[in-house]
């Protein structure tokens, strides 16, 4: 199973076990994911690493200094660098 942490700007737009589904963006050399509708956006992807499911479950969500992080799990291999 693949993991990917989402930034999240405020609490309570996602909660652990939700099925959640996301967009892809480019970047002129990367990807990047958005939770649908614009709930939590990931980090700036590589090419080589690209996220092939659109649909994972919420595993935790976490707050902290920095703010709410959420962290998504896709049926997918794990990526390994």
């Amino acid at each position: 199973m693949r993991k990917l942490e989402f930034k999240m700007e405020r609490p309570g737009l996602c909660s652990e076990g939700q099925q959640v589904t996301v967009t892809e963006g480019v970047l002129p050399s990367n990807y990047y994911y958005t939770i649908d509708p614009c709930l939590a956006m990931s980090a700036n992807i590589p090419f080589r690493n690209r996220l092939q499911s659109r649909i994972g479950i919420v595993t935790a969500v976490v707050e902290n200094p920095r703010g709410f992080y959420v962290t998504v799990e896709f049926d997918e291999p794990e990526v390994t660098e």
